[in-house]
């Protein structure tokens, strides 16, 4: 046995007769231009002379390395608690026993750049990578540099090959709320999100065909000392609304309890309703009525997607999970409209 202290990858190479380099790619997952001959003899030799542990080497060198890589973008709107994030840990919860479920393992990057993904995919040797978000323009460019599979959670990626698209129905949730606040007697209702962007655009869109009618939409900073300035300068305003739609739980529980600080009755004077139905939206008084989604439904679709992909690098999957609107305490009906 080697002393593996003094062990390089010129010995290792030396000792099997093959380039430094070819050793350095086994070491780090790039083996498409090794053969599998090769790639054996350096991973023996490399646990032999206990260079890297035996896991890792194992992980490294061989063509199914069972890893799927988790990559997140963290944006700054999370204000460095990405991972404390309902939505974010909800998805992360189900995908990871989703993943095990399937004989795979789970690797985690949170990122605010996605070409991070590329020496984290090469480095670990992944068969997938699974990617919650970023914009299309950030899936294109990882298209172009890495040919793993991958699997969109929250996007639409209009590109063909090695590719799942996983999307929310997100224009008919938003169209759900709207009918429920129509029938409901609400007509003075209000949009709150961060952008005018895809996928929370299409949630406002939704709104004005339930409603039929177009809604207001505030376009509201991302920081929360910011959002309660915004919210104090425009107090009066929000008392001419009967009904706010907010793209997601927690800018509509934000909203919740801001309204109640400033003496505002939720449903009483303001009803609010959220989207994605994460924990936060029961663990709140008044419980926050939301358009929901099965995360775990999700999870299975994308490990169920990925495999597929893997094993035809040709295929393109977009597929549509449906949501559903939960009525809770913090939306009421004014009056109902006769049909």
């Amino acid at each position: 046995m080697w002393d593996e202290k003094k062990i390089r990858i010129v010995d290792v190479a030396d000792e099997l007769g093959v380039s430094t380099a070819t050793v350095s790619n086994v070491l780090h997952g790039k083996t498409k231009k090794v053969s599998e001959k090769t790639i054996k003899r350096v991973q023996k030799k490399l646990q032999e002379s206990g260079y890297i542990p035996n896991m890792a080497a194992t992980l490294l060198a061989q063509n199914d390395s069972r890893i799927v890589g988790v990559v997140v973008h963290d944006h700054t709107k999370y204000e460095g608690h990405l991972l404390e994030d309902p939505f974010v840990s909800g998805a992360l919860n189900a995908l990871s026993d989703e993943i095990e479920a399937s004989g795979y393992f789970m690797m985690l990057k949170k990122t605010k750049n996605i070409m991070d993904a590329v020496p984290f995919a090469s480095m670990w040797n992944m068969e997938g990578m699974i990617l919650l978000g970023f914009c299309e323009d950030d899936y294109q460019e990882l298209r172009d540099r890495i040919r793993i599979p991958f699997v969109i959670y929250d996007g639409v990626f209009e590109n063909h090959g090695n590719v799942c698209n996983l999307v929310l129905d997100e224009r008919d949730g938003g169209r759900q709320a709207g009918e429920y606040l129509k029938n409901g007697g609400h007509t003075k209702v209000l949009c709150i999100a961060d952008n005018k962007v895809l996928p929370d655009y299409d949630r406002y869109l939704g709104l004005c065909d339930g409603l039929l009618n177009k809604a207001d939409l505030w376009v509201i900073p991302m920081k929360r000392a910011e959002r309660e300035k915004f919210y104090d300068g425009r107090i009066n305003k929000l008392k001419k609304y009967t009904a706010v739609f907010a793209v997601s739980d927690y800018y509509a529980v934000d909203l919740m309890y801001y309204l109640m600080g400033k003496g505002f009755s939720v449903p009483g004077d303001i009803s609010v309703i959220g989207f994605d139905d994460t924990s936060l939206s029961t663990m709140v008084k008044p419980t926050l009525s939301t358009v929901g989604q099965d995360v775990i439904y999700r999870a299975k679709k994308a490990m169920e997607y990925l495999i597929e992909i893997k094993g035809d690098n040709s295929s393109t999957v977009t597929h549509t999970v449906p949501v559903k609107l939960k009525v809770r305490e913090s939306s009421r009906v004014l009056f109902v409209e006769e049909s």
